[in-house]
């Protein structure tokens, strides 16, 4: 049972590889997504993945199973009490032999009632474990996976695997899973009971299980495709959404809030015929699933009555018969929405697989030994003699770069000293932003090495190597929790002191004033906070646990003047206890380093300190001619003193 699906979607809306360049205002149409290309797969093969899931709760799956089947079993036996009664009580006139009939039906239905409802309690408490244990895997997964798999994919696209796909696989395991077990094992026994009662009737009664058969199996095909279609098609609605909010400051400051309102129509408008096509595949099979079969009972029927008219079968056979192709009506009819539930499942399936399945880094990931000290701060590789930080041939290009476009790095070598304070400057999307990253491996290169006093950092586990690196990003990203929260996330294990030590060194102090102080509830994405604050509080994260190795990435551009000035002086202290790579777009950023470095081609083109290059390098002259031209460079170091 295999058939075309869509690839994988995350290509859709995907974002491009970050540069150095500002953030603008999202366009005012999506841009196409690539057209998917099939592939095959199967239904039975996505479902059985979600075994090791299931298992866990597979005696609650057993019983609630068995709960339905014995339930759906005593339905049966109800056409079996018909016969008595309409061949005993009914056809000799004798109302008193109808009362231990009666009561047998009322035991039976019962019966039939409180298996149902215990099968429900038996499922409830346990599926809903089995989903949440799969959201934590999925996000724990997400947590682990490299930043260039979150470049590729829409956060829309994962949010709706996190939350409706699981959601309908739990359903699934609850409902479709155990009745296609339970309807099946009913439609064969009702079938074998309405053999035992008259293989004439029954034979016409199970014609149409051919062409039900080519069709559901032309029905699963289609319907794959369209409910793989319809969920990637509610990951990009719900990637709408989620930009809209996050954006709202931007799309109200441009006006744009109709041309999104314009954008998610058009979204919701394309989801919605994928759902009405989905509606019409399920309406077409039901159509065929409900008149087929009612076209063979009133086959059997005027064939029963026949019989009964000439004598050849009795009254209570016939109502019984009857009774039986009746009770398996739902089993028969449930066919199409079970199969359709199913192949939605099978798609989330593979939906939440894909994420799974998405390569780690290739380093281990485990837990790395806790730091020795109160702070947080993480020891230099213990083995290796100091040699600061070194870039040796480095080469790099975005996985997602098209072929004939060349690395973002073609080589870079530099050498930043032990305690030295390297600035990087180079033109917007030189790849300085990219470079700087290479460092924590956020990204790994695509050739060359990078040592931390001498040691490979492919050799250390990721935990290991971003205790001893710590970054402050150009745009700082604050989450919903509090202050103190969201500063000691650079170091989780530093006390009161050192909180406010790095709060200080950021010119951090506007968080006394806060209702709570550092305990204050920043909210999402930090937004009740200016754009100077927020920078503030990630350079204090950056800096909570005096790392050995810091990387900032234009710490300051969001800052005024006197405040810059301010941080500046409190950054010098910490500076001068680390190595140091900062990324540089303004002159008094240049100033607080030791050296420069200009980032030219995709190469180190020039490393001096500021006046050498200003002498030496026309390209730097020119990129720093903006700001800094004859007798600045004097008073500004004058400044700096």
């Amino acid at each position: 049972m295999s058939e075309p699906t869509t690839a994988d979607p995350s290509t859709s809306g995907s974002s491009p590889a970050p540069t150095d360049s500002a953030t603008i205002p999202p366009p005012p149409t999506p841009p196409p997504a690539p057209a998917p290309a099939p592939r095959k797969r199967s239904t039975v093969r996505s479902l059985l993945r979600l075994w090791p899931y299931a298992r866990p709760v597979r005696w609650f799956l057993a019983a609630s199973t068995l709960s339905a089947l014995v339930a759906s079993l005593a339905g049966l036996l109800i056409p079996l009490v018909l016969k008595q009664i309409v061949d005993g009580p009914v056809a000799h006139h004798d109302a008193g032999a109808l009362v231990r009939p009666a009561v047998v039906l009322l035991v039976l239905g019962l019966a039939e009632a409180l298996l149902f409802g215990l099968r429900r309690w038996l499922v409830a408490r346990p599926l809903s474990r089995v989903e949440r244990s799969m959201r934590a895997e999925l996000y724990n997964r997400l947590q682990r996976l490299p930043v260039s798999f979150h470049d590729r994919w829409p956060s829309g696209q994962l949010l709706s695997r996190a939350t409706s796909d699981m959601f309908t696989l739990r359903l699934f395991l609850a409902f479709p899973l155990v009745f296609l077990i339970v309807n099946s094992m009913v439609f064969l026994v009702g079938i074998a009971i309405m053999f035992a009662l008259d293989w004439q009737l029954a034979v016409i009664a199970v014609v149409p299980a051919g062409p039900l058969i080519v069709l559901c199996s032309y029905f699963e095909r289609r319907y794959s495709t369209a409910a793989r279609r319809a969920q990637d098609q509610n990951g990009d609605l719900a990637t709408i959404v989620e930009e809209s909010v996050l954006g709202i400051r931007i799309l109200k400051a441009f006006g744009r809030h109709r041309t999104m309102a314009h954008r998610f129509r058009d979204q919701a408008r394309e989801l919605r015929g994928t759902e009405l096509h989905k509606a019409r595949l399920l309406a077409d099979l039901w159509a065929v699933i409900v008149g087929l079969p009612e076209l063979a009972l009133a086959c059997t029927l005027a064939v029963g009555v026949v019989q009964v008219a000439h004598g050849s079968s009795s009254a209570g056979t016939l109502v019984a018969f009857l009774s039986t192709a009746l009770a398996l009506r739902w089993p028969v009819e449930s066919l199409g929405w079970l199969l359709a539930y199913s192949n939605e499942a099978a798609t989330a399936a593979d939906r939440f697989f894909e994420v799974l399945d998405a390569p780690l880094a290739d380093v281990d990931d485990a837990p790395a030994p806790a730091s020795s000290t109160g702070t947080g701060t993480a020891a230099p590789p213990a083995a290796a003699a100091r040699d600061g930080i070194r870039f040796q041939g480095v080469r790099f290009r975005y996985p997602d770069a098209p072929a004939d476009t060349p690395d973002l790095l073609c080589g870079v070598d530099l050498h930043i000293r032990p305690g030295e304070t390297m600035a990087l400057v180079g033109g917007t999307g030189s790849g300085k932003t990219t470079m700087t990253a290479l460092l924590p491996r956020l990204y790994d290169s695509t050739a060359g090495r990078i040592t931390l006093d001498g040691t490979d950092i492919t050799t250390l586990s990721r935990p290991r190597l971003r205790e001893l690196v710590s970054m402050a990003f150009e745009e700082p990203t604050l989450f919903s929790a509090s202050v103190r929260e969201n500063v000691l996330m650079g170091a989780p294990d530093a006390d009161e002191e050192a909180l406010q030590r790095a709060l200080d060194t950021a010119q951090a102090q506007f968080v006394r004033a806060l209702p709570q102080g550092s305990d204050t509830q920043v909210g999402e994405q930090g937004l009740s906070l200016s754009g100077g604050q927020r920078q503030r509080l990630a350079l204090a994260a950056a800096v909570v646990g005096r790392p050995e190795f810091l990387v900032l990435d234009d710490p300051l551009s969001a800052l005024d003047v006197h405040t810059e000035a301010l941080v500046e002086k409190a950054l010098r202290r910490v500076l001068a206890d680390t190595t140091a790579l900062v990324v540089a777009h303004r002159p008094s950023t240049v100033l607080l380093a030791d050296r420069v470095a200009l980032l030219s081609g995709g190469r180190i083109e020039a490393v001096g300190t500021h006046h050498e290059l200003l002498e030496s390098s026309p390209a730097y002259r020119e990129l720093m001619s903006g700001e800094l031209m004859s007798g600045e460079p004097a008073a500004a170091e004058r400044s700096r003193v």
